[in-house]
């Protein structure tokens, strides 16, 4: 198999070594797993050869379903599957719901093996620093899924900021949502607190902190002033509940279905920052990031995919005119998702061919973020954001 490496600036294809196929196992059998696995089937290095699920027989179900024979599924927790020796498993895809996020990468990660963790990488920034000891311990693998940085469009973000175009970035607007779109249709996984524990924040407001915040380094962020809110989730009226579940659903409603925060970082830079699952609005508004010789916006999208809503623009001045500069649409790789390259760049990484693609000393700058604007909105007032020494 013939692939595009997947940092999308080098074209040339790569091939794929099959002489040693990586043993893969799957923590967590609900919808995501469902894409975890797809992508799997396309490489021809990998054997999916375990799942585990809390729900009995949820697992045997899935992969049957996926018709993958011969995969072990009769496992009573995920700790039974990592004791498996007979598995000889060299890395595992985590697609539990948040909550379980930390105890099972932990878990995984002192067995010696890789981890793939979808996002957010956990719930509170503590879970995250523990995560990050364990993973320094191991030596292994520990890649978050954030395929959006994959697409050649937030490439391009990073690319304009980095060449030194906008100059010196002193502030940015970032955030996006839905105005109706609270995930429930399948369930109450996503807005329990005892599953999720954070709503729209860790859902999809981790991708758009990702898509600024990489663009500009990553630097480490300082105090966060935070808002979250629930009106519509504790609405038993709201319309995005399935017939007849809107009264259940809204007293299960545990966590945020919009958030908002002023958040300080490194270098002098201000995030302004908001997202939503439900709103009277239809976008709060297109990104922005401002910098001493010109300013970039990119469009928003009406629900998170992974890319921008359009044509992106620069403002700036040239020969003493002021000047507005659009970056055309990089299109869609029709061959292969930006799930598919999150798979292959991670199983790359297994094999020490490429460095981790998303790696958690990146992501806990996003995750101490979420989990500041939570507990920054419950207090009521601004809080210093402190991260220990890993």
């Amino acid at each position: 198999m013939a692939y595009l490496d997947p940092n999308l600036a080098n074209k040339e294809k790569k091939i794929v070594d099959t002489t040693k196929k990586l043993r893969i196992g799957i923590i967590g059998t609900g919808g995501i797993a469902n894409a975890h696995i797809n992508s799997y089937k396309k490489m021809p290095d990998v054997e999916i050869v375990a799942g585990a699920d809390i729900v009995p027989g949820k697992a045997a179900a899935f992969f049957k379903n996926h018709r993958i024979e011969g995969a072990k599924t009769n496992y009573a927790s995920h700790k039974e599957m990592l004791a498996d020796k007979n598995l000889k498993l060299d890395a595992v895809s985590i697609c539990t719901y948040n909550r379980q996020h930390a105890v099972c990468t932990i878990d995984a990660l002192n067995a010696g093996l890789n981890v793939i963790l979808e996002k957010p990488m956990s719930v509170t920034t503590e879970e995250a620093v523990e995560m990050m000891r364990v993973e320094k311990e191991s030596g292994k693998v520990l890649s978050i899924g954030f395929q959006p940085r994959l697409d050649a469009n937030m490439q391009k973000i990073r690319e304009i900021v980095q060449s030194g175009e906008l100059g010196k970035v002193y502030y940015i607007q970032t955030g996006g949502g839905r105005r109706r779109g609270i995930p429930a249709t399948r369930g109450t996984t996503f807005i329990e607190d005892a599953t999720a524990g954070i709503g729209a924040l860790g859902d999809i407001g981790c991708y758009s902190l990702d898509m600024v915040l990489k663009a500009i380094g990553y630097p480490k962020p300082l105090t966060v002033t935070g808002y979250k809110s629930d009106f519509f989730g504790k609405d038993k009226n709201y319309i995005g509940y399935p017939k007849g579940k809107g009264e259940e659903f809204a007293k299960l409603f545990g966590v945020d279905d919009f958030a908002a925060a002023f958040i300080r970082l490194e270098g002098g830079i201000i995030l302004d920052f908001r997202i939503s699952w439900a709103m009277n609005m239809d976008t709060p508004g297109d990104t922005i990031i401002l910098g001493t010789k010109g300013g970039l916006r990119i469009p928003s999208t009406d629900c998170w995919n992974g890319t921008v809503g359009g044509p992106m623009k620069i403002y700036h001045e040239v020969a003493g005119s002021q000047v507005c500069t659009e970056i055309p649409i990089i299109p869609a790789d029709k061959e292969y998702s930006l799930f598919d390259k999150k798979i292959r760049s991670f199983l790359d990484a297994c094999k020490g061919l490429a460095p981790v693609p998303v790696p958690t000393s990146e992501i806990i700058y996003n995750q101490a973020i979420i989990d500041g604007i939570a507990k920054s909105s419950i207090l009521g007032r601004e809080i210093a954001i402190e991260i220990p020494q890993i």
